[in-house]
């Protein structure tokens, strides 16, 4: 079968390898899931690649898939040696672990660390290989969404992934690290990663995912992850994508959120070509919270979008998010939240904001911000600013001795830093405030001897 993703566009060269490819794909021997994967390739043959001409694409172009040949990863790219494992988090020895290169699982990097009795952290080949009926009541059921072409075509093509479960009134007190591993290839490769998270009621967990490039090819990563927060349970999710400069990182997410659970989320965007992070939360019990935060920092001639959806189905529920983002040279970033009250959802509380600093003349920044209300008893606000550096701040530092280069790091720091404040885990807010100093040019590591001054 020959996808094209439309009448008139190119066709996307590894879609024509799916049948071939089909024996090797985890759960191959399933009905269900074949059934469910015929599905997933017959919505995104009717809907084709999205582009510009779709109001979601308006601003962001899939101009790397039109121009690349991508073949599917072999066993061989996912042998890839490495030297080392890049982590987030300190001291990864004594924390769980799990490591994708180039969009396979390396068991030999696993870290099973001191995880409590009732979690369970493992590839998804093997959830479907060992228990594929308890795959079967979750995988594609917490979102059957198929109008998202590129949730379509995971779900035809998903090769990888992992799966989390915890038990009702579990809570892992270590933070949990997925490293997914990119561009260690000699040719362009795409790869789909399927991810599912299931929280019982009153669990809690953090689990950071750490999605990083260590070649200079050009690669496509489209992964899904679907998460089902059980009442009163907690899930602290965050992100930090530093793909290959050539990388394109399309990223999906839909949660479900029942009565009384709270999801956290933090997406920091630092590196690839283009990137985009789409994510759906349906909070659907009475107390149920999302906080959606974010921050991008783009160079060169990066492009990055966060599209963001919240539903408040039911009354009593609450929403924040915060996007900060730091624009250089001819880099582009993209922001579209949208938050929707239904007709039901009385006494909804929902707050949205989004700044970016530009740095350059040449970077661009489109914002939309939608509030969608169907009910008379809520509190919701939204707003989205941009800007350049402040002149007075930055000639207040130097007159009292900082280096320009200097100030202008703290600056930008003192700008992100709201959005990080967001983050509630103290040792992943450090970790991805280092991110950002390494970002920083110039000499940005003298900011903190400075402060210490």
């Amino acid at each position: 079968m020959q996808i094209m993703a439309n009448q008139t566009s190119t066709p996307l060269p590894f879609i024509s390898s799916f049948d071939a490819g089909r024996p090797g794909l985890p759960g191959a021997g399933l009905s269900w899931l074949k059934d469910l994967r015929e599905e997933g390739i017959e919505r995104f043959s009717a809907l084709g690649l999205p582009t510009p001409k779709q109001e979601l694409w308006k601003y962001t172009r899939l101009k790397p898939l039109e121009d690349t040949r991508f073949q599917p990863v072999s066993e061989e790219d996912g042998m890839a040696v490495l030297d080392s494992v890049p982590s987030l988090l300190p001291d990864p020895g004594g924390r769980p672990r799990l490591v994708f290169v180039n969009g396979r699982a390396r068991p030999e990097f696993l870290i099973e660390g001191d995880l409590p009795d009732g979690v369970r952290l493992e590839c998804l080949k093997d959830v479907l290989a060992s228990e594929a009926d308890w795959t079967r009541e979750h995988l594609g059921r917490i979102c059957q969404n198929f109008g998202q072409p590129l949730f379509a075509l995971n779900t035809a093509m998903m090769d990888s992934g992992f799966v989390l479960r915890v038990d009702a009134g579990v809570k892992v007190e270590q933070p949990i690290e997925i490293v997914f591993i990119g561009g260690i290839t000699d040719h362009p490769v795409a790869y789909f990663p399927r991810n599912l998270i299931v929280l019982g009621e009153g669990a809690e967990v953090t689990l950071v995912k750490h999605h990083v490039g260590m070649g200079v090819g050009a690669y496509f990563a489209n992964a899904v992850t679907e998460i089902e927060i059980g009442a009163g349970a907690t899930l602290r999710h965050y992100k930090i994508q530093a793909e290959a400069r050539e990388a394109t990182h399309l990223s999906t997410v839909h949660a479900r959120v029942g009565r009384d659970a709270t999801y956290e989320s933090f997406n920091l965007s630092i590196g690839g070509r283009l990137s985009r992070n789409e994510v759906s939360v349906r909070l659907e019990g009475e107390g149920a919270h999302a906080g959606l935060n974010g921050a991008y920092l783009m160079r060169g001639r990066e492009h990055c979008d966060h599209t963001t959806v919240i539903e408040h189905l039911v009354p009593n529920t609450s929403c924040r998010e915060i996007f900060k983002g730091v624009l250089n040279d001819e880099s582009r970033a993209v922001f579209q939240g949208r938050i929707v009250v239904h007709r039901d959802a009385q006494g909804t509380d929902g707050h949205q904001l989004c700044k970016t600093l530009l740095l350059s003349n040449g970077a661009e920044i489109d914002v939309k911000p939608e509030l969608e209300i169907y009910a008379d008893d809520v509190k919701c606000t939204h707003g989205a600013a941009c800007g350049q550096m402040d002149e007075t701040a930055l000639f207040y530092l130097r007159s009292r001795g900082v280096p320009e280069a200097l100030a202008r790091n703290l600056l930008v720091q003192s700008f992100i830093g709201e959005a990080l404040e967001e983050i509630s885990d103290e040792t992943v807010r450090q970790a991805i405030s280092d991110q950002v100093v390494h970002w920083l040019p110039a000499a940005c590591y003298l900011a903190e001897e400075w402060r210490a001054e």
